[in-house]
């Protein structure tokens, strides 16, 4: 991937391609993000800049044999790892991200702005929760022993730090803070104050900010048909509901509940509260009068609209913190049919 081909964040992009420019590579960086908003794009783009060997521009070229590699993500000296779990599609009694590398890069060229849930999908662990363990430290510490097939950077990108337990952290945090020359770390995180400390403060930190509603369009317009049919589900559970608790039906409500308590998986139910929460901040700035930073498309301004009319003013705020605890206890593996009813009802007294 080029710079070129990265939506939104251009200041980030221009920062990534300066440093490469001037030789101040940092060993290890970290890109924080809401979910979605192209860091796992800037760091193809900026590690395929690196290794380019003939850019120009600001860009790299994106037809030597290093970005051909890196367009496939089978460039030899870069490396992948993200959370995983025990599932159908490997056979390894301890799996780590080389487990499903196949399903990586399927997922990662069509869509590099996925989401955690499309991820969990992808590689077949939907009702399981990824975990970075210590077999995946031992894995990268013995590809990185090696020498380097290209003469450039040997990269790690890691997706999702956060996931990474402390023994795992210990194994990799002397190889982080004392790299090989020529070799980076770059870490994806959408929880940076998750990330375990002793990894974040070797690293340098670059925020990659919100999309615009433009930004958010062409992401969209990119995405595989099943993403666009993953919206359409959450908008249709999200207008239900807040139909429902609107017009003071409990019981509508409640099968609203057990709806989001019957998604298929863990990390399916906590992107639908991200959503929620989203959905929430737009109705937020609506009734602040700020409707054009919302980005709602047009044809679901009279619903928005609709339910700002009928909420009271504290409502945005309480509803965002509710679902913040709900995510929170959904990764403590609380009941999730508990956590909904309880969310709902939250929300229909606080309408």
């Amino acid at each position: 991937m080029r710079f070129a081909d990265v939506i939104g964040n251009g200041a980030v992009a221009k920062a990534l391609s300066s440093m490469a420019d001037s030789g101040r590579v940092a060993h290890a960086m970290l890109l924080y993000e809401n979910e979605g908003c192209g860091a796992l794009a800037l760091a193809l783009a900026y590690v395929q800049y690196l290794n380019c060997s003939n850019p120009s521009g600001g860009d790299s070229c994106g037809e030597c044999p290093s970005c051909r590699q890196m367009s496939k993500l089978i460039h030899p000296d870069v490396h992948f790892v993200f959370p995983v779990n025990k599932g159908p599609k490997a056979s390894d009694d301890k799996p780590t991200s080389e487990s499903y590398i196949k399903y990586w890069r399927e997922l990662a060229i069509a869509d590099p702005y996925f989401r955690e849930a499309d991820l969990q999908k992808a590689i077949g662990i939907e009702s399981k929760n990824g975990l970075i363990a210590v077999a995946e430290a031992k894995s990268i510490i013995s590809k990185l022993s090696l020498t380097a097939v290209a003469d450039g950077y040997k990269a790690v990108i890691f997706y999702l730090p956060e996931k990474m337990n402390q023994e795992t952290a210990n194994r990799l945090l002397k190889m982080v803070e004392e790299p090989p020359e020529k070799t980076l770390f770059i870490f994806i995180t959408h929880a940076p104050e998750k990330v375990l400390q002793t990894i974040f403060s070797r690293c340098q930190s670059i925020r990659v900010l919100p999309l615009s509603k433009e930004e958010q369009m062409l992401v969209e317009e990119r995405r595989p048909e099943s993403d666009r049919d993953e919206y359409n589900e959450f908008m249709d559970l999200f207008s239900d509901l807040m139909n429902s608790i609107t017009s003071r039906d409990l019981s509508s409500a409640l099968e609203c509940g057990e709806m989001m308590a019957a998604l298929e998986s863990r990390e399916k139910q906590k992107a639908f509260c991200t959503f929620a929460a989203d959905c929430i901040r737009k109705i937020f700035m609506i009734r602040q009068n700020m409707p054009h930073l919302a980005g709602i498309s047009e044809e679901e301004m009279a619903f928005y609209e609709g339910v700002s009319e009928k909420c009271a003013g504290s409502f945005c705020t309480r509803s965002i913190t509710n679902i913040e605890k709900v995510v929170s206890m959904i990764d403590r593996n609380v009941n999730s049919k508990i956590l909904f009813c309880d969310l709902v009802n939250r929300l229909f007294l606080s309408i």
